[in-house]
């Protein structure tokens, strides 16, 4: 059975039609890239899937379970919003990291509110999320001590700490050089290898040729 489905999904921004019934369905553990030019829709499509963007057309379904339908015309709540979102892992482009938090309160800061995880369970996930990414030995610092490449490397740490059943991932490597890109791209191919589901919008081809299923 497909993990995700997607089906007919629209999505306007006043008269600007952005996403016109796009579909697509995954199998768990299988990586997809999206490719396109700037300004089709790309992020747009992951917001949509993360619940950031209502869209104006279309269903989406997690293991069969309908998270959105567009025909049905009750609002969902915020918190039921909050529930759906927990499907879906996100690594944003900027890495949207907490400026004022160190990296360990980064990770367990979502784990004990929305999951309501004691916080010594937190911190061992966050310590062997950290050492997954191989930045073990940061967990004190701030984001604004990290390189770029590292802070991308917190984020999907974070992300993980949420246990998502999907990661999506929006150009993680696009405001990177081409070194600290390289470290990035080896966690993503680590994570793909271990057959995480993985939705990844990206411009680099070889990543997409190398690690993409679709």
């Amino acid at each position: 059975m497909s993990i995700l489905e997607v089906k007919n999904i629209q999505k306007n921004f006043g008269s600007t039609e952005v996403l016109k019934n796009i579909s697509f369905s995954m199998e768990e553990g299988t990586a997809l890239s999206i490719i396109g030019s700037s300004g089709s829709g790309k992020t747009t499509l992951l917001r949509c899937l993360n619940f950031l963007e209502t869209p104006d057309g279309g269903t989406i379904q997690v293991r069969g379970e309908t998270l959105f339908d567009a025909g049905r015309h009750e609002k969902a709540s915020d918190e039921e919003i909050r529930k759906k979102r927990l499907h879906f892992g996100m690594v944003f482009q900027s890495f949207n990291l907490f400026p004022h938090m160190s990296v360990l309160q980064n990770l367990i800061d979502a784990p004990m509110h929305v999951l309501k995880m004691k916080k010594d369970e937190a911190v061992a996930q966050a310590r062997k999320m950290l050492s997954k990414v191989g930045l073990a030995d940061r967990e004190n610092q701030y984001p604004y001590q990290l390189s770029g490449g590292q802070a991308q490397r917190v984020a999907i740490a974070r992300a993980l700490c949420m246990n998502p059943e999907i990661l999506c991932f929006d150009e993680p490597t696009s405001a990177l050089d081409p070194l600290l890109t390289k470290e990035v791209l080896a966690v993503m191919k680590e994570l793909a290898a271990e057959r995480m589901t993985m939705v990844v919008v990206t411009h680099g081809m070889d990543f997409a040729r190398d690690v993409a299923d679709r």
